[in-house]
């Protein structure tokens, strides 16, 4: 079947592209760089001619709230549109586990704005969420630095690596439809602020991390479950040990 990854180039995607063709798949890598942008929907519709499945992994190219808001509106409302001309028959999307609990968030409304437009759309959609990436555990850090401190809250979150999401995402493409979400995250839980402390002292980064109740995560308040996937997530092999070895 042909397979469109929207965001194909990127982290996610291209490991998603790679595992679906050696599956056998028709894929199309659909990026910017690849002459396909969501945002003006400039090729958009060559790129889904024939297309049996869309995985969107977009991410918002600049990083503020306005400017996020604008990028998964627009940017879902066009695919969405370009999938239902072209017949699409399942429309798969990457989002987090959590979203619906940490509206606070800025980034997080714009990703269940995204959510709420592929249930309304009338396109046979699967929504994947999914844990926090391993790869992502500085960036995390980054993201929670006030004054040089990193300020986390003490509580559990699941992370897994990027290639197993991937190989979720490309297994969920492959698959029928669900109409609703599908929960993918590590195979253990983690203390959110020892993981980073963790991580930042093995960069050699001179940071202190605060374990701070009250720090939220990604602008949002968060309890001990927030981050947590539910009883039935799909839980991936690689450990969060066995990733940082190997990387060494």
């Amino acid at each position: 079947m042909k397979v469109v990854v929207i965001g194909g180039t990127g982290l996610i995607g291209s490991k998603t592209v790679k595992l679906l063709g050696e599956e056998g798949h028709e894929v199309v890598a659909a990026a910017p760089d690849t002459g396909v942008n969501t945002l003006t929907g400039e090729g958009l519709a060559e790129a889904l001619r024939d297309a049996d499945v869309t995985v969107d992994v977009t991410n918002a190219p600049v990083f503020e709230e306005g400017a996020v808001a604008e990028f998964f509106r627009t940017s879902t409302g066009n695919i969405l549109k370009a999938a239902k001309e072209a017949g699409v028959g399942h429309h798969v999307v990457l989002s987090i586990i959590g979203t619906e609990h940490m509206q606070d968030s800025w980034y997080l409304r714009a990703k269940q704005t995204q959510e709420d437009l592929v249930r309304q759309s009338g396109v046979p959609f699967t929504i994947v969420h999914a844990a926090q990436f391993f790869e992502f555990v500085l960036g995390i850090a980054d993201m929670a630095t006030v004054d040089g401190a990193v300020r986390l809250a003490p509580v559990r979150f699941q992370p897994a690596a990027a290639s197993d999401i991937a190989s979720f995402v490309a297994r969920t493409a492959a698959g029928q439809p669900v109409s609703g979400v599908v929960e993918v995250a590590g195979p253990e839980p983690l203390r959110l602020d020892e993981t980073v402390r963790e991580a930042l002292a093995a960069k050699g980064d001179a940071r202190s991390v605060v374990s701070d109740p009250a720090a939220g995560y990604s602008g949002a308040a968060v309890e001990e479950s927030t981050l947590m996937p539910g009883p039935e997530a799909h839980l991936t092999e690689t450990s969060y040990e066995d990733w940082r070895a190997a990387r060494h």
